[in-house]
């Protein structure tokens, strides 16, 4: 059974929600259902927390992730890329290639980790990555740009349709977009400077909760100890084994 080394991205600054990484969910910190996450995984033998803040790193440890470096600042920016603290990580771990997991899509699947990892080494040799995409509500086809308080379309024309935005969303192709459950990327491609390279395999999920703005913590906690949450009880369980609370 082949496994694999998850890096959980965890920096202090947010624009959004400030240190979002570590804002409370229930009784726990974001970042600790992404780690509990991991460990429930078969297919994830190791946890590693990159981040550049001693808070973080210290709350990352006690539910069980390793933190063997510090990231540097410069990686840590608001407009850092991802392509940077992953270079960052295969300069300290020698692994071939590594499970992404972002912290602020908290509630996701083991049983799915294990599965896109399967993918993943299924067709490793004719892929440079993995992403989990969900189908998106709406097609780029009916967004708009608005310059001057004016709307224009993104496309210059759908099949020769000039003004396509009038048309159902049904007449337009199917469009997905990343949501963050896992992506699996390559040493080899980041090491070229693209985090994902130009293969990348669609690994297709349901729709999950991404945390950007106070809004989503507020949909994200009326979803703890739902369908939707298979990680809290072992969290609670977790927490009374350790005597740790972040309450």
């Amino acid at each position: 059974m082949k496994q694999m080394t998850a890096i959980i991205p965890a920096r202090a600054g947010s624009i959004g929600v400030p240190r979002k990484n570590i804002v409370p969910i229930g009784v726990h910190p974001l970042i600790a259902y992404s780690i509990v996450a991991c460990k429930l995984s078969k297919r994830i033998n190791r946890i590693i927390v990159s981040t550049e803040d001693e808070e973080i790193a210290e709350i990352a440890r006690s539910y069980g992730a390793e933190v063997p470096f510090m990231r540097p600042k410069e990686y840590s920016e608001n407009d850092s890329r991802d392509v940077e603290f992953l270079n960052h990580f295969f300069d300290n771990i020698n692994v071939e290639e590594a499970a992404f997991i972002r912290p602020t899509t908290p509630l996701r699947s083991p049983f799915i980790l294990d599965k896109a990892i399967d993918v993943y080494y299924e067709n490793k040799s004719l892929i440079t990555s993995l992403r989990s995409l969900h189908k998106a509500n709406s097609s780029p086809f009916k967004m708009f740009g608005v310059k001057e308080n004016i709307c224009h379309g993104f496309f210059k024309d759908y099949n020769g349709i000039e003004n396509y935005s009038n048309y159902p969303r049904q007449f337009f192709p199917n469009a997905y977009e990343g949501n963050g459950h896992i992506d699996i990327v390559k040493r080899e491609v980041v090491k070229n400077g693209d985090t994902f390279g130009d293969k990348i395999y669609a690994f297709v999920v349901d729709k999950i909760t991404d945390i950007d703005v106070p809004f989503d913590l507020e949909i994200l906690n009326l979803q703890i100890n739902t369908d939707k949450d298979l990680l809290t009880k072992h969290l609670r369980r977790y927490k009374n084994e350790k005597n740790i609370c972040y309450c």
